[in-house]
């Protein structure tokens, strides 16, 4: 009986998560409600988080293009691809054209990052930046661009981490705990452009799921302006740029007709999985590391 249950339980799950053939109204409410709760929240947690600590002052821009060697546009890139991606995904789950997908999915992306923008705007300590604006819509273009040229992702932001010794000295503004710490130390964090091999090779006995990776990082930063670094800290760190080369795999191009192993794949397609990598340093060198994460 037991057995029964949990059967009948993985249909209506998979039944539930089968993007629906034609329009549902009713998942494109559930889709809009629950999007709304979930933006809301997450900005109201990032207010908390970034904001909360820091005066308010009058909306302004600032231009920091300069700071944190561009991890934190790397990092708007990959956030506004994947919610523009999320929110095509959901839209194709209600029913919705192709073309409702794309204008809704790249609405939602550009727009979140964009109220986040303004959060920056309001306060003494940062400001709104035009180049986090540049990455947002570049996250946004990337993956529209895809859908329209090739109908499919073939190249994919990733994200990887791991906690550094930087966190330690200045945890106010690198991150108390592991949670704040993916976020805000940037010198653990990791950004992967992840080419599928099979999408550029059809036809070919290439494993539909493999891909090649390059990825982006940098170490040494203990605040955005590394002129500052030395004022902080002596002696003061290294700073350098790490450019790595990576095997991947694309989870979303593993045969299932499960539609709960889809939507997993799909969530978990933004992290690169750990594979033996290449590390390239800006001052020259290179480093091999059997697992990197």
């Amino acid at each position: 009986m037991i057995f029964i249950q949990s059967i009948f339980a993985q249909n209506s799950i998979d039944n539930f998560l089968k993007p629906s053939d034609s329009l549902n109204k009713n998942r494109t409410k559930t889709v809009l409600i629950s999007e709304t709760i979930l933006i809301s929240g997450t900005i109201i947690g990032l207010n908390q988080l970034w904001y909360a600590h820091y005066p308010r002052s009058n909306f302004h821009f600032i231009n920091d293009n300069k700071e944190w060697s561009q991890m934190d546009k790397a990092g708007h890139l990959f956030s506004t691809y994947h919610i523009s991606r999320f929110g095509s995904e959901m839209m194709h789950w209600s029913g919705a054209t192709k073309q409702h997908q794309l204008i809704y999915g790249a609405g939602l992306g550009f727009a979140f990052l964009t109220a986040v923008e303004v959060l920056d705007g309001f306060s003494s300590q940062w400001g709104a930046s035009p180049g986090d604006v540049i990455a947002n819509a570049s996250g946004t273009v990337l993956y529209v661009s895809q859908e329209l040229i090739w109908k499919e992702q073939r190249v994919t932001p990733k994200f990887s981490f791991h906690t550094t010794q930087f966190a330690s000295l200045r945890p106010d503004v690198l991150g108390h705990s592991l949670n704040e710490q993916i976020l805000k130390d940037y010198n653990g964090q990791t950004y992967w452009l992840s080419a599928n091999l099979y999408s550029f090779s059809k036809g070919s006995k290439t494993p539909k799921w493999l891909n090649i990776a390059i990825g982006y990082g940098a170490n040494g930063m203990i605040s955005g302006n590394s002129n500052k670094n030395y004022l902080i800290l002596a002696p003061k760190p290294e700073i350098f740029r790490q450019f790595y080369l990576s095997f991947d795999a694309d989870l979303t191009k593993i045969n299932t007709k499960s539609h709960f192993l889809k939507t997993f794949f799909s969530v978990f397609n933004t992290l690169k999985i750990p594979a033996p990598t290449i590390e390239f340093r800006s001052y020259g060198g290179f480093k091999f590391h059997a697992i990197y994460f």
